[in-house]
């Protein structure tokens, strides 16, 4: 109860539609809206993290020009880290604007949740039990 529902493309349209006339009637509400909408909030920050990518190359780039490790150093740093939160803004986007769950998302919800104190190993035998158990009920209904 309370899970998302994707809309259908002539739904979606619909809204789209509706949401450009109401942007038309009210200018000054349609910037509010905007302003809360995550995706403009995500092409935002994938712009900064594209500035922060070309300013760390340029950095990069004069450092080893000049021979100056530090400026190199900087340079480096803050394109490591400008894709770093690129990627991140990327990851949260997906997360809001993904599709219901495919067939096979939807058959790995229904396995029962691991264990927490479970290690790795104990999954990995579970998982080859749970195997050699399907295919010996598959052999004896052949």
């Amino acid at each position: 109860m309370g899970g998302v529902v994707p809309l259908s493309e002539h739904e979606q349209r619909q809204l789209e539609q509706i949401e450009q006339a109401l942007y038309r009637e009210d200018p000054k509400f349609g910037r509010l809206v905007r302003s809360s909408d995550p995706r403009v909030h995500y092409k935002r920050k994938l712009a900064q993290a594209l500035g922060g990518v070309v300013v760390g190359v340029g950095l990069l780039t004069a450092g080893l020009v000049t021979h100056r490790v530090y400026l190199a150093a900087a340079g480096a740093v803050i394109m490591l880290l400008s894709l770093v939160w690129a990627v991140i803004s990327w990851r949260r986007h997906l997360t809001r604007v993904r599709p219901a769950k495919s067939a096979h998302a939807k058959a790995r919800a229904d396995k029962p949740a691991r264990r927490p104190g479970q290690t790795r190993r104990a999954r990995m035998m579970e998982r080859m039990e749970e195997r050699w158990r399907r295919r010996q009920e598959g052999d004896r209904r052949m």
